[in-house]
Order: C-alpha cells, then structure tokens, then sequence
C-alpha cells in the first residue's frame, strides 16, 4: 500500500508483551513503534509496506512492512484488564445492543435511538452499562420516568457491561477479518457480538 491511501488504511491493533489487546493505533504510531524496534513480535494475515523517505547519501527510499497486529515492547496489562469496565457512551452502548431497541425490538439508525436508563435516574438509577439500553425515541418517551415493570414495557434483551476485547470491537468500524478472529477468542460466552454474522 502506498502512503496516499492513508485515510483509507485500518487502525492496527496493538496487544500487550502478553498478547492482550489494549487498543487501536493508526499505521503512523505503528511505524513509530517499528522505527524505534519497540514492536515484540506481530502476527495477522495483513501486511502493509509503508514507503518513506529517499536517504540523500545512498538515494534509496525506506520503507517499513506492518502487520495488521502487533505487540508492543514493555507494554503489560494486569491480569484483569479484559475485565476492565470500558467506558459508557452512546455510540458503543447502541453498537453493543446492536441498534435494537430493548422494548419494541426493531432496529432504527443510530439518529433515531435514545440511552434510556431501566431504573430512571430520578428514581435512583445510575448511569452504568448494567442500567442503560437502547430504546428508540418512542419507546422511551412511552416508559418515561418509569420502570420497565411500571410501564409495562418489559425488557427483550438484558444489558451486560462488554468488556475490553468487545469494547475494541464496538470502538471500530472497519475491523480486518484477522484482527476479528483475534479479539473474538477474548469475548465472554455471552457476549452478543458472538451472535454477529
């Protein structure tokens, strides 16, 4: 691939000395990592030859060749990162339920659905994974300040809070075929991405 394609280049997925994935990093952080030999060892089907610049002295142009997923030198995860709490927003809690809506189970675009939270914030609710669903603007307009039992609106789904390799997975729209294998052998049995075809 050559440098003019870069806006159109997939993230790199960056794992720990351990193999734990920790985050996405552009192909530029990538060759940094390259450049500097901080990159442990690699794996994944992709290959990307980055070309630099012409060396004055010798008039040879450089060039570095990235794999989709690499380990970075030094970098080590507690062992319980996976199951670190990622954080809560509407893009991931949408992607994490898929766009359905938790009470009439239709799919809508990402424009047309809502955060609402199981038991209301103004009956104590929190704003947390385990408390939020997608619900479409009726829907949760219909529920208003009100449980889904005191609305009679029962829930067709249960949240569940992703952890890091489904957090990756919903931060990322443009996933490398290898790059999924990879992070779904690190998703809970539960985990509804497992259901994605």
């Amino acid at each position: 691939m050559d440098g003019s394609a870069a806006g159109r280049w997939p993230w790199i997925l960056a794992l720990d000395m351990h193999g734990q994935p920790y985050r996405w990093m552009s192909w530029q952080t990538a060759c940094h990592y390259y450049a500097r030999d901080m990159v442990a060892w690699s794996i994944g089907e992709r290959h990307f030859l980055i070309h630099g610049g012409v060396c004055r002295m010798t008039g040879q142009r450089s060039e570095i060749t990235a794999n989709s997923i690499i380990a970075i030198k030094g970098r080590a995860q507690r062992a319980d990162f996976l199951q670190q709490v990622p954080p809560l927003n509407n893009r991931e809690l949408f992607r994490r339920d898929r766009q359905l809506c938790a009470y009439c189970g239709q799919r809508f675009a990402a424009a047309a659905l809502t955060r609402d939270h199981i038991q209301p914030v103004s009956l104590g609710g929190r704003d947390t994974w385990m408390n939020v669903v997608t619900a479409c603007r009726a829907c949760n307009q219909r529920k208003g300040g009100r449980t889904p039992e005191q609305a009679r609106m029962p829930l067709l789904y249960a949240p569940y809070v992703p952890n890091k390799a489904e957090y990756l997975i919903l931060c990322n729209r443009h996933i490398l075929a290898d790059q999924m294998d990879f992070l779904t052998r690190h998703l809970p049995r539960q985990s509804r991405l497992r259901l994605t075809g």
